[in-house]
């Protein structure tokens, strides 16, 4: 089974709940890679945009509710088939179970957006997380790249990007400055997992 492995390509499987541009993002900047591959996009969220574009690129991708991931071993038991080398946490909201933790241990990472331990936690997510940067009036924000454990946004951190903030950022600047550093580093610190 190993050896099976080692002479195909590195599997990135993408965990996605809304538009999914990072995840799609991560797709384009593998798609040329001969040793590396998004292989799936899975959500939990039926309607999400990330399925309808994943789709469209053909990519595989598969729908899961809150109880598949759980309350039962269904979904551990495709993802295992699947075996991938990392699971990417794309802008999805729910908590990964122990049981997924212990058969990819050091294997699931996340990228949450801001500067961890600053505004992390349950229910800290985009939109959210923004407007508590612009309401402290922070003059720097960035984002973190950390393993995934039980606690939310708790795990070791791999990789931090800052930026500095303007007087009168809003809303759609911060997002802005922020969805391009994850453009730029997410794909970039997986590789060098990968690698």
């Amino acid at each position: 089974m190993e050896n099976s492995k080692s002479n195909s390509k590195k599997r990135i499987v993408v965990f996605a709940s809304g538009n999914g541009t990072n995840a799609i993002n991560l797709y384009h900047y593998f798609r040329e890679y001969e040793d590396i591959e998004v292989s799936h996009i899975l959500s939990n969220n039926k309607k999400s945009k990330v399925l309808r574009r994943a789709h469209d690129l053909g990519i595989k991708c598969i729908h899961f509710d809150k109880e598949d991931l759980q309350e039962s071993s269904t979904l551990l038991e495709v993802v295992e088939e699947i075996n991938p080398d990392i699971i990417a946490l794309a802008g999805f909201l729910l908590k990964i179970p122990e049981s997924f933790l212990a058969v990819f241990p050091n294997q699931i990472v996340n990228i949450h957006p801001s500067l961890l331990p600053k505004y992390g936690g349950e229910r800290m997510y985009g939109e959210r997380v923004f407007k508590k940067v612009l309401k402290n009036k922070d003059k720097q924000s960035g984002i973190t790249i950390h393993y995934v454990t039980s606690k939310y946004d708790e795990g070791e951190i791999i990789a931090q990007f800052k930026i500095d903030l303007e007087d009168n950022e809003d809303l759609n600047s911060l997002e802005e400055k922020i969805h391009t550093l994850e453009y730029e580093h997410y794909p970039k610190e997986i590789e060098k997992l990968l690698s």
